[in-house]
């Protein structure tokens, strides 16, 4: 099967653009969608098997996102931005991250990065910031989030999530696997986070 990457960009843009939040639609619209495309090597990782049943998770509004992305994992550039000797191989093993758009994307944009985050179920992905503000939207739901000194509480699928320049965040899957839509802006595209907390974080 070959993959049709202005399929790809075009599907995450509907969804964008039928989420109904002021925050998403003032991304959306700074977003200049016509941008070149990259050629970029396939580089699937073991967190992709979490996509069969994110399909099944998604809300009626993401399945055509979550479908393609699921349907051509494996021609999709996944990548990583921490190790095993972060966070050890349970946390590497269940996570990873599609860059749709920015500087390491399928899509080259030097103003936004933008795309898809894969966690497991029963992973913590402890306290962090950066300097770029980041919107996310859940396509799954039961994930805990947490931000700044609040408590994780429980995010439905498609509930909007802020977080502002350098504020403290972190997530907590169950049973469930995330998956969430990512739109970083306002600061470096490929910078790594500033790790406060440990995979232990929130737990008895």
């Amino acid at each position: 099967m070959t993959t049709n990457f202005n399929e790809l960009l075009e599907t995450f843009h509907d969804y964008l653009a039928g989420v109904d939040s002021a925050l998403v639609r003032d991304a959306v619209a700074r977003i200049a969608w016509d941008m070149p495309a990259r050629a970029l090597e396939p580089h699937p990782l073991a967190c992709v098997s979490h996509l069969d049943r994110v399909v099944d998770l998604a809300p009626e509004d993401a399945k055509p996102l979550v479908r393609f992305v699921a349907d051509h994992r494996g021609d999709l550039r996944w990548g990583q931005t921490y190790s095993e000797a972060d966070f050890g191989k349970a946390f590497i093993d269940n996570y990873g991250w599609l860059e749709v758009m920015g500087m390491r994307g399928h899509f080259a944009n030097a103003e936004v990065a933008a795309g898809l985050l894969i966690l497991g179920p029963d992973i913590v992905y402890p306290d962090h910031h950066h300097v770029a503000e980041e919107i996310y939207i859940p396509l799954t739901g039961g994930t805990e989030w947490r931000m700044g000194e609040g408590d994780f509480r429980v995010r439905e699928a498609g509930e909007v999530v802020h977080h502002a320049s350098n504020v403290n965040h972190a997530m907590r899957t169950g049973r469930e696997p995330l998956l969430a839509v990512y739109i970083w802006r306002g600061g470096p595209l490929a910078a790594k986070s500033t790790i406060t907390g440990t995979v232990a974080q929130g737990r008895a």
